[in-house]
């Protein structure tokens, strides 16, 4: 399956969704007109964009965004999408987008006083937060009355978790995070909590693993991924539950005991906490969805 949607959000803020399940690479062109903000999303795989008829080009890879703006010349959207990959675009308006932060402007590196004619360009790692409502995007099934005003919320919030990246007051001030060597350890950190999703180490034993204190895992795993050890963790396993049900392979007890909830009841507080309806209504909504 190859698919690209385009979803008017309001006037001058589009939303894009490329889904390519093929096995071939897909090419998608499209005119954007000057003064428009984009936004591209890796949800999973692997995609390209070509610049000046392919003199140039930025790879966009799994986890990854791209923020790309120039207020001088047009950047049509030139989009290689790989095998298996998932892909959200977003198009905003600058006059529209600035309206939104008029008040923290200066905050934003493109918008302050002495960017704002200048071309920007930024990647960023997808927090795990983006990732949530990025992959409710991919997978909305509420009734067609009320799209539009779903993926409305959706678009912003997306855009207001871009921006939200510095929760913690003292992480800008945090040194450490400049030697990459800490920041590998801060990832490695990540990929244990992950192998070990349903029996996790506690965070002193999770330092000591990657071999940081605990005050710079916590600090330093906050600044990369926009949250703490366990609600990244938490959010990490729910996603996991909401795919495993999706398969239609496990049912609702045996989804819990892979993520590590002993007991289901445990499993289907957490899973509504999260999104706001148990895991049996979830797959009856996907049921009759099909």
């Amino acid at each position: 399956m190859s698919a690209v949607e385009e979803i008017k959000i309001e006037q001058d803020f589009i939303l894009i969704r490329f889904q390519n399940d093929t096995n071939e690479v897909q090419h998608v062109e499209k005119q954007v007109k000057t003064g428009l903000i984009q936004f591209h999303f890796n949800v999973k795989g692997n995609g390209k964009f070509i610049f000046n008829n392919g003199n140039y080009a930025l790879d966009l890879n799994e986890e990854k965004s791209l923020l790309l703006y120039n207020p001088q010349k047009e950047l049509p959207l030139h989009l290689e999408i790989f095998p298996k990959s998932w892909i959200i675009s977003a198009l905003i308006s600058i006059k529209k987008f600035h309206a939104l932060f008029s008040n923290e402007a200066e905050s934003i590196p493109f918008l302050s006083d002495e960017n704002i004619e200048k071309k920007y360009y930024g990647e960023e790692d997808i927090s795990p937060s983006m990732a949530i409502v990025l992959n409710q995007i991919f997978h909305y099934n509420q009734n067609s009355s009320v799209k539009n005003l779903y993926l409305k919320g959706k678009g912003y919030e997306l855009l207001s978790l871009y921006f939200n990246r510095n929760e913690d007051p003292n992480a800008e001030q945090c040194p450490f995070l400049i030697d990459e060597e800490n920041v590998l350890k801060i990832k490695k950190a990540k990929e244990i909590v992950i192998a070990n999703m349903a029996e996790p180490p506690g965070l002193q034993e999770l330092a000591d693993q990657v071999g940081l204190n605990l005050k710079k895992l916590k600090v330093g795993f906050k600044k990369i991924y926009g949250d703490s050890v366990y609600s990244f963790l938490f959010d990490y396993k729910m996603e996991s539950a909401r795919k495993l049900l999706e398969s239609g392979s496990y049912n609702v007890n045996e989804v819990g005991l892979q993520i590590g909830y002993s007991t289901s009841s445990h499993f289907i507080a957490a899973f509504k906490k999260k999104y706001g309806t148990t895991p049996k209504k979830y797959l009856l909504s996907l049921n009759s969805a099909n």
